[in-house]
């Protein structure tokens, strides 16, 4: 048997990169995807994908920076299926700025979606979760919350957020049979990394990516299946005694290069 079989998962953000492996990965491994998505198009495809492999999806339009909007999606699943078992909080997006150059509408846009996002669907599954006999939160955090890095004031600020909601929320709810940890990817080569070298380095893109890919000591970027590997393991019984942690999956780039 799978042994996520018949397990009830909600990830956010999964229309593309790690959201989309994280999907993939877990249904794969038996579990029922339900995927928060705002983008109609990206998360649909997911859920056919998904269900052309005989694994079994729904995708739900939904922002995460409305906590009505997650609301009402989370309910239609407990209706649906009387239990959740595992909420992976991946939605986010990024930014390039020091605190001297970050506006305040940008500030404002990256709190909405990287730490009011992770609070409205914490928020709103807890509950749920409790009621279904406990289950398992994985909180997408990154390297910028365990060091500095150059240009990234507003994206490391709600990083270090999602960090320490983690464990709090793994505190606060251990007795309620919830696990909950992050995980805190270094360089990963998405679609989110080609389009930003497309834009800000047009004629320089093959010579940046390498650039970027030598940052980690290992000699490369991560793959979205990579991160999505470890998702399932801690999503799985054998993380059993694993809470309260963010995990670094950087090649490196953390302890190695400090």
């Amino acid at each position: 048997m799978k042994e996520l079989a018949d397990k009830i998962a909600i990830i956010t953000g999964a229309g593309s990169g790690i959201g989309k492996a994280i999907a993939l990965k877990l249904a794969g491994k038996g579990a029922i995807i339900y995927l928060l998505e705002v983008d109609q198009e990206k998360g649909a495809m997911v859920a056919e994908q998904i269900l052309n492999n005989s694994g079994k999806a729904e995708f739900l339009q939904c922002s995460v920076t409305e906590q009505s909007q997650v609301k009402k999606q989370v309910e239609k699943i407990y209706q649906k299926e009387k239990k959740l078992d595992i909420l992976i909080n991946n939605a986010g997006v990024s930014h390039i700025g020091t605190a001297e150059n970050t506006s305040e509408a940008d500030f404002d846009r990256i709190f909405a979606v990287n730490v009011k996002g992770v609070y409205n669907c914490l928020h709103v599954c807890l509950p749920i979760m409790k009621n279904s006999g406990g289950g398992v939160i994985i909180n997408m955090s990154s390297v910028a919350a365990e060091l500095g890095l150059p240009d990234r004031f507003a994206y490391s600020m709600s990083k270090g957020a999602v960090s320490t909601m983690t464990y709090s929320v793994a505190r606060d709810f251990i007795d309620s049979n919830i696990r909950c940890n992050a995980i805190a990817p270094g360089r990963v080569h998405t679609p989110f990394v080609d389009d930003f070298l497309e834009k800000n380095y047009p004629g320089q893109e093959q010579e940046m990516f390498e650039k970027l890919s030598k940052t980690q000591p290992i000699g490369r970027m991560g793959k979205p299946e990579e991160i999505a590997e470890l998702v399932a393991y801690l999503c799985s019984d054998r993380a059993s005694f694993i809470t309260g942690t963010t995990y670094p999956i950087d090649g490196g780039f953390v302890k190695l290069n400090t």
